[in-house]
């Protein structure tokens, strides 16, 4: 069998340069839709509400549909990319996001716009773990903070566009341009994609079929009983049955990955990396922590403070934003400083403005005394964005980096899932939607808890190797070490 790594033609020098600018800016607006779809819909549930008569459970299945699927998928998209080409593969998530895009703009209920949103999260699902995987084939080691610096400030945009645009086109236009205009930056990236990016594989020439089926039913499993739990409640059969088959499938692909898969779509062996282990913990918690707390605070301005839902996009911006300014210099001091001390202390940041902004919550509070809180969380994030991505794919050889983005991106959907879901609960045991009042008694507890969750996370992020450099060396020497994949695909 030919080798699936050597199909890239051979570049000239003076090339280099120029794919690398094209492959940063094409993974950078990659990334930018999909993380801008993640939060350009929280404006917009007050208005979903009004106009589709949508209940809270459909508030939440126009987030978590979109989040439930991409984390999902997202081990599927990256050995998608590994087998079949990364810029193929890039273009065809591209493709069924921009459809998915125009179907949720032309939904005509909210049972229509929730398909329409799990498609989007395929598209995704694809889409997004290709734009690490294309950076990091694209830049050696030691540069590759500075570009993942920059890829995390685009994320970042889309995290600080997403409120601000999602108000502004609401209450200006109405909710469906918040899909619409998906549609043009799509067609417009997808010639250039297939001209411009250079098509790699990974070390796989076949998909694991098995294993791929086990991961998505498994973590299906896990991720739906957290979103149903509000309404079904947590003893109940549906939950309970979703969760033993989540654990039960998880359990049966891991011991498929470990004994029996030819081509393992995941080594296990990768979760023993402290590097690797704890960036994935981290991951997880902070968009658990950012996912909920981004749930509630949306629709604290507006329901609880009477803010308009541009005026809400704008005064949360000063959160938002901040990824777009302190990512990329974030980004850039963990290759000299390590990722360690911006995952740490990004993640305390974060648990201290959100605990701040809970303890701040209450009838007639002013927007002033919420300013400084929502700073604080906003700069934490910012120093989480790249430094975990970093992490992550430093700690696995560059030939696994797309097992490394995929593993990291689902683990990020299905924390911002379980966000979402925690926050829900928390705040119908202690509020609802009866007055603005009551809307701030359950706001406060369900922030309190994303604070607390982002407090783990910075337990976690202090177990961390110290620095990135040691990462980048272990993970040389693993590749040099593990021939087994090389061997197969000669012998076969």
């Amino acid at each position: 069998m030919t080798d699936t790594t050597a199909r890239a033609p051979v570049q000239q020098p003076s090339a280099v340069p120029a794919r690398r600018v094209w492959t940063v800016v094409l993974a950078g607006l990659g990334a930018l839709l999909c993380s801008l779809d993640v939060v350009v819909v929280a404006t917009a549930l007050p208005a979903l509400r009004a106009d589709f008569g949508a209940s809270l459970s459909d508030l939440e299945w126009t987030i978590n549909a979109y989040n439930l699927v991409f984390a999902c998928l997202t081990l599927t998209g990256a050995a998608l990319g590994d087998r079949f080409g990364r810029r193929r593969m890039y273009v065809a998530g591209l493709a069924v996001f921009t459809l998915a895009s125009a179907l949720a703009a032309l939904a005509a209920g909210p049972g229509q716009l929730i398909a329409a949103r799990a498609l989007q999260g395929a598209g995704a699902a694809v889409l997004l773990p290709l734009t690490l995987t294309l950076i990091s084939e694209a830049f050696p080691a030691e540069k590759r903070g500075v570009a993942i610096g920059v890829w995390g400030g685009v994320t970042g945009l889309g995290v600080a566009a997403g409120p601000v645009l999602g108000g502004a086109v609401t209450e200006g236009l109405s909710w469906q341009w918040i899909f619409w205009l998906n549609v043009p930056t799509g067609l417009a990236m997808l010639p250039l994609a297939a001209l411009k990016l250079r098509e790699s594989h990974g070390p796989r020439p076949q998909l694991d079929i098995v294993g791929l089926l086990l991961a998505a039913v498994g973590l299906t499993g896990l991720a739906w009983a957290p979103v149903r739990a509000p309404q079904a409640g947590w003893g109940s059969a549906e939950v309970l049955g979703a969760l033993t088959v989540g654990v039960v499938f998880v359990a049966a692909f891991l011991g498929w990955e470990r004994s029996r898969a030819r081509y393992p779509m995941l080594p296990l062996g990768y979760f023993r990396r402290r590097a690797f282990s704890t960036a994935n913990g981290v991951a997880f918690l902070t968009f658990m922590s950012l996912l909920g707390s981004l749930f509630m605070i949306t629709q604290l301005f507006q329901l609880g403070l009477g803010s308009s839902p541009l005026q809400t996009g704008v005064r949360i911006l000063v959160w938002t934003g901040m990824p777009l300014l302190v990512a990329p210099i974030a980004g850039a001091l963990a290759d000299r400083f390590g990722n360690r001390p911006f995952m740490l202390g990004g993640l305390v940041l974060q648990a201290t403005g959100l605990g701040l902004l809970a303890w701040q919550v209450q009838p007639g509070v002013g927007y002033g005394r919420l300013v400084l809180p929502l700073i604080v969380a906003g700069v934490g994030i910012s120093m989480v964005f790249p430094t975990v991505a970093n992490a992550v794919t430093l700690s696995v050889p560059p030939a696994d980096a797309g097992v490394a983005a995929g593993v990291n991106n689902a683990l990020r959907e299905l924390g911002g899932v379980f966000g979402v879901a925690v926050a829900a609960a928390v705040f119908t045991r202690y509020g609802g939607y009866g007055s603005a009042a009551d809307f701030v008694d359950g706001c406060g507890p369900a922030l309190w808890v994303s604070a607390g969750v982002a407090a783990v996370g910075a337990l976690v992020a202090a177990l961390a190797p110290a620095h990135a450099r040691a990462q980048g060396q272990a993970a040389r020497r693993a590749e040099v070490r593990r021939p087994e994949v090389s061997r197969a695909r000669v012998q076969g």
